[in-house]
């Protein structure tokens, strides 16, 4: 009996020596794995920073250019690669879709965000690009973390780069807005963060990407730096400096509420209890600080950058498009906002320097959209401008179909400059799709603020390569665009209850789509360029500076003068 016991436990010795023994193998093996990767990897940028400056007009880089300090923009025209002709190929310029085409590299006809908002035809409602409600919020009680990015139905460069590293390879995304954080943190991400204002002032996420915040998204929330913020906003330099701007006090401004002058200073503690409290921050520079504040919070939190395999940081600029849609293009707070916003981006660049190391990094700057004058500023000074209702359109378009087809409500909604027609009532009835659409059509030119337009099937079939024509193809998507889209004369937008004052954008005119784009740090020339450029060719150039696979969907062309 005690030799048996004693073969027994021999047997199970050797069992275990030997199991032992496979898992120091595959141990060591896994090691070896690791290390060839890291080692493939080495000649790559540890960090990727992607930034995007919501509404910023090309002119701005120039405009202001000699009042930015030498750390900021100056430094990355001077140590990179700056492309002077860069413009978005698609309409309409919106902020979602400027997001998903930057990180996709292709257009709203092929990654499906067609907007902001838009109306779904399936549904018979509007919807918002990111609203999810299959997820739950984190990190507040509201519904403002219920979001992913599921209606983007192509991949962008973080997803590739997350695939090629075998998920080694982080991707956090930053942004005031929502949207700015998750369309170009991708479907694959380990985080994306938003700011959620109101009586909170705090930094949200949804179970799309984790059940709870990490430590150091907890510990920011829980500090002092938001309420700092809600403090007194006077110009950076002496305000008779701002000779780039307009005058102070003008008509042109929408400003905030319980304030009867849009001029400085804003005490913005104050103004916050009639603003939405910790949303006021979002329509001053002070939004942008404080994503600075995080993004640099995030580099130390989430140890980005701190082996070969490259991470990719996205920081979306946000307060830039608030101010702008408050204040418009010449006022002198919008010039104060990206002074301001100069001096952040010498902060998180010295953070790199410091916490990456120089030449470690790669940079990218550009926008999600550009932006005209207001139309009544312009109208001051004899240009062509103006507001255009499309209520009014709507209401005038359903009389007149009812008039002939005696149906009501055969124009259902007028969504970013599209129509879209009831089909259901135009089937019941029997009526003819083309006869109406011709009819349609018609009435709106018509109209003298509307210079153009076109069925969504022509445009859809057609193979345009250049013009007007060729902007709405790209932002053409056939299953969820209109019926018929408009092209308003320039500097025409939709009269709506933010645009009496300050402005708004969308359109394919060059205010919309000239937009800056930079890239500077490792793998990167130093120049300029002229050539025409477009907003789908950054994807494919960073990917192709990684070495990893173009987004699934991407359109555009590597920029090899780029690269180093």
């Amino acid at each position: 009996m005690i030799k048996r016991i004693f073969s027994l436990l021999l047997m199970l010795l050797f069992v275990w020596s030997c199991q032992s023994q496979k898992a120091l193998v595959t141990s060591k093996n896994d090691s070896v794995q690791l290390q060839k990767l890291t080692a493939s990897y080495s000649s790559n940028p540890k960090l990727v920073v992607g930034i995007v400056v919501d509404q910023m007009r090309y002119d701005y880089l120039t405009r202001f250019y000699n009042k930015f300090g030498e750390g900021g923009f100056k430094r990355m025209v001077n140590e990179g690669f700056n492309c002077k002709n860069n413009h978005f190929n698609y309409i309409p310029t919106k902020t979602a879709a400027g997001h998903a085409s930057l990180y996709t590299g292709t257009t709203p006809r092929y990654h499906g965000v067609i907007g902001n908002n838009w109306y779904d035809k399936t549904i018979n409602k509007s919807v918002y690009c990111v609203r999810d409600d299959s997820y739950q919020s984190v990190g507040t009680t509201s519904t403002d973390g219920q979001m992913s990015p599921h209606r983007m139905t192509t991949t962008t460069f973080t997803d590739e780069n997350r695939l090629f590293t075998q998920m080694k390879g982080k991707t956090i995304g930053i942004s005031i807005k929502d949207r700015g954080a998750v369309l170009p943190a991708g479907h694959t991400a380990n985080a994306a963060y938003w700011f959620r204002g109101k009586n909170e002032g705090a930094w949200i996420t949804s179970t799309f990407y984790m059940n709870a915040l990490p430590k150091w998204v907890s510990d920011f929330n829980a500090s002092e730096v938001t309420s700092n913020y809600l403090k007194t906003w006077n110009t950076l330099y002496p305000i008779d400096t701002y000779i780039e701007s307009g005058d102070d006090l003008n008509d042109f401004e929408d400003g905030f509420k319980s304030k009867p002058t849009s001029t400085f200073p804003y005490d913005l503690k104050q103004l916050s209890k009639a603003n939405g409290g910790y949303d006021i921050l979002k329509s001053t520079p002070f939004g942008n600080s404080l994503t600075t504040d995080f993004a640099i919070a995030a580099i130390e939190g989430e140890q980005l950058g701190k082996d070969d395999i490259t991470d990719v940081l996205t920081v979306s600029f946000s307060s830039t498009d608030y101010v702008g849609h408050d204040f418009g293009v010449n006022a002198k707070e919008t010039q104060d906002t990206y002074l301001r916003l100069d001096k952040d981006l010498e902060r998180l660049f010295n953070t790199l320097d410091t916490k990456i190391g120089k030449g470690e990094y790669t940079v990218f700057l550009t926008a999600d959209h550009g932006a005209p004058y207001v139309p009544a500023f312009l109208d001051s000074h004899k240009v062509p401008g103006g507001l255009l209702d499309f209520n009014q359109v709507k209401a005038d378009l359903n009389e007149l179909l009812s008039s002939k087809f005696s149906v009501a409500n055969l124009v259902l909604k007028i969504s970013n400059e599209q129509v879209f027609l009831n089909h259901e009532a135009i089937a019941n009835k029997n009526l003819d799709i083309d006869s109406i659409e011709d009819i349609v059509i018609n009435k709106l030119l018509d109209h003298d603020m509307i210079n153009k337009v076109f069925k969504g099937s022509v445009v859809n079939n057609s193979a345009f390569q250049n013009g007007v024509e060729y902007l709405l193809k790209n932002g053409y998507n056939q299953k969820r665009s209109g019926d018929i889209l408009i092209i308003m004369e320039s500097s025409v937008f939709s009269d709506g209850a933010w645009n009496k004052k300050g402005t708004d954008h969308g359109s394919g005119y060059v205010y919309d789509t000239h937009v800056p784009l930079l890239f500077f740090g490792k793998g990167i020339k130093k120049g300029q360029t002229y050539k025409r450029t477009e907003i789908t060719d950054v994807a494919p150039t960073i990917s192709a500076l990684l070495g990893i696979s173009f987004p699934n969907g991407a359109t555009g062309e590597p920029l090899e003068f780029v690269i180093d």
